[in-house]
């Protein structure tokens, strides 16, 4: 070979291999990024671990926090609040019944026909309609008017016959109001404060049947509030209408809450109230519940404190579909800082709450091949685009460890419920009067009331729920223990208490 011909496979050579070494330095810099990503992955992870052991003393903190807030009004975060409901519904209850269900910036009438000795709901009707805006932060008889003029116009659609009627010459009314109340009989309240975007000043302090009926009042409704509650209380009646052996409801949706039938004794030696009755049902407020052996990230430390109410309703941060959607979207964010896997990152990505917790269950159920549909959210939503494969399934992960954890505090928290009432098999804690497990507190059937768009149209949050309360009981007490589903509880519920609280009359004997 001549000295040129050398020369230029020289030249060849060190131009490949630089070619070479650019391509191993551009694999090792994309493999070094990924690694990151994969980092993050691992430490949200770790920081969401949920082991059963952890959950055990996520159980224990949820009895002890709700005895100490029957012991005291401030003694815990759990408000544990009385709702002077002490007796549910039992299937004998008979006749047609109204409800009014407010709970956010829409609320619904319904009309419940019930057919007494247990041959069940004979009929419901509902309408539902959207609060104007202006309503939200007007004044309280602007906006009971409303409601009330809603409520009459419903009534007069119906065109009752008189022998549809229940015996009693007036209407018997169930109203769900889903905002902080103090309860002061089973049909009566003082709003505390108002949440959920309302902010109608003239109204907190005020009696709220009292608003609603002397709106009924003007329209001529010749209607009786046998039953103000909120949704979890509606739930459980819902619930023990159905099964005799509901114990418990718990909200798991846009917000969560849950409330249980407590033994007298347990409220007799902590509030004085007269052993009138077998007990009680109790609105927990567990929304705020809080302990150091729930796994917090630095997620939801950042989220917690941009929020409208930093340390408040820790627990809601962690379990609700208010708030799942949102931490994953802080992941991605950190991710993408990290790393430039995602791309540029897109202002659409910036924005807080902007993808929603049903945009989130749609990319975590995403069984298609490629997942489509979490390219399509990414790409729609995020302002993510043209991501590949291994990127979405990424997506898909930080989705399933959210949601993971989120279902399993739910489960212990539903636990600990039953702990508190000795159904768990440990025969509860100190404050009542039970001495302790016996064999057939042990193996005694008991149903826990759900609702909620979380729990009934996210099947992996459901399934995650679900086995989390079987794993933390054990094999011999999970069968025993069973949650069912009670859809519209917060309605037919408030419906059924107006019934269980009317006239004996229309109770089948």
């Amino acid at each position: 070979m001549g000295k040129v011909g050398f020369g230029v496979a020289v030249g060849i050579a060190a131009v490949s291999c630089a070619v070479a070494a650019a391509v191993v330095g551009k694999r090792v810099r994309s493999r070094r990024k990924w690694m990151r990503v994969v980092g993050v992955l691992k430490e949200l992870e770790e920081g969401c671990g949920t082991p059963v052991s952890r959950l055990k003393h996520v159980v224990d903190a949820m009895a002890v926090e709700m005895h100490a807030g029957l012991a005291s009004e401030r003694g815990s975060k759990l408000k544990m609040l009385l709702t002077f409901v002490d007796k549910l519904p039992t299937g004998s209850e008979k006749g047609i019944y109204y409800a009014l269900d407010l709970g956010g910036t829409n609320f619904r009438v319904l009309r419940v026909q019930l057919g007494g000795r247990r041959s069940g709901i004979v009929r419901h009707d509902v309408e539902r309609k959207p609060i104007p805006e202006h309503l939200m932060t007007s004044t309280s008889e602007d906006l009971f008017d409303f409601i009330a003029t809603s409520l009459k116009a419903f009534f007069d659609q119906e065109n009752v016959k008189d022998s549809d009627l229940s015996p009693s010459s007036r209407r018997e009314l169930g109203f769900t109001f889903s905002f902080p109340v103090n309860q002061t009989t089973v049909s009566s309240g003082i709003l505390m404060k108002w949440t959920k975007g309302f902010s109608i000043h003239d109204m907190v302090g005020k009696d709220v049947s009292e608003s609603l009926h002397q709106a009924m009042s003007r329209q001529g409704l010749n209607m009786h509030i046998a039953a103000l509650v909120n949704d979890t209380v509606g739930t459980l009646a819902l619930g023990h209408y159905n099964d005799e052996d509901t114990v418990a409801a718990v909200i798991i949706g846009t917000g969560t809450n849950a409330c249980y039938f407590e033994r007298a004794d347990a409220i007799i030696k902590s509030q004085g109230f007269p052993d009138s009755s077998g007990g009680m049902v109790v609105n927990m407020e567990w929304g705020n519940f809080w302990s150091s052996h729930l796994p917090r990230t630095s997620y939801d430390i950042e989220l917690d404190a941009e929020s409208p109410n930093p340390n408040d309703q820790g627990f809601e941060k962690m379990i609700s579909g208010m708030y799942l959607g949102e931490i994953v979207r802080r992941v991605i964010l950190r991710m993408s800082k990290e790393s430039d896997v995602f791309g540029p990152i897109s202002s659409s990505l910036c924005k807080a709450f902007i993808l929603r917790t049903p945009l989130m269950s749609t990319m975590h159920e995403d069984e298609s091949p490629d997942l489509q549909e979490v390219a399509r959210i990414l790409d729609e939503v995020l302002g993510i685009h043209d991501v590949p494969l291994k990127v979405r399934k990424l997506v898909v992960n930080i989705c399933d460890v959210v949601t993971r954890r989120a279902a399993r505090l739910a489960a212990a928290g539903i636990v600990g419920i039953l702990k508190k009432i000795g159904r768990d098999g440990s025969g509860g804690v100190a404050g009542s009067r039970a001495k302790g497990p016996s064999s057939s507190n042990r193996l005694k059937r008991t149903v826990v009331a759900v609702e909620g768009g979380l729990y009934s149209n996210y099947r992996m949050f459901r399934e995650y729920l679900n086995d989390a309360v079987a794993e933390i009981l054990g094999e011999e007490l999970a069968p025993y223990v069973i949650l069912k589903v009670a859809e519209d509880g917060s309605g037919i519920g408030a419906a059924l208490l107006a019934a269980t609280y009317s006239s004996p009359e229309n109770v089948d004997t």
